[in-house]
């Protein structure tokens, strides 16, 4: 099982007019509890575990793309102030960590 929750993540490559969307294919079948989530990869098989911030951006992403920018105030308006400050540069690594896991991808 791969886990992103409370990981270090270090993508200086991120471009915030980056748009991202679900990879196809995925049908994001998860369960959480306790402010974790299971979450399975339809692609891989894998199982992962993710913080409700990534569920959160899974979730903003199903209903289509989104603009990096936008998916940063979308989670900051869920969680500013619940574990500290929610920074651009934190979902731009938490974007590309949901990307290293074959979840999610940018729009070509």
């Amino acid at each position: 099982m791969s886990s992103i929750a409370g990981t270090d993540f270090h993508n200086n490559a991120s471009q915030a007019g980056l748009i991202w969307r679900i990879a196809p294919g995925q049908t994001l079948r998860h369960r959480n509890w306790l402010g974790e989530v299971v979450l399975y990869n339809d692609l891989s098989g894998d199982t992962h575990l993710l913080d409700e911030s990534a569920l959160h951006l899974l979730q903003v992403l199903q209903g289509g793309p989104a603009e990096e920018r936008a998916l940063a105030t979308s989670v900051r308006a869920m969680f500013e102030g619940e574990d500290g400050e929610v920074d651009d540069a934190s979902v731009a690594q938490m974007l590309a960590e949901l990307a290293a896991l074959a979840l999610i991808e940018p729009t070509p």
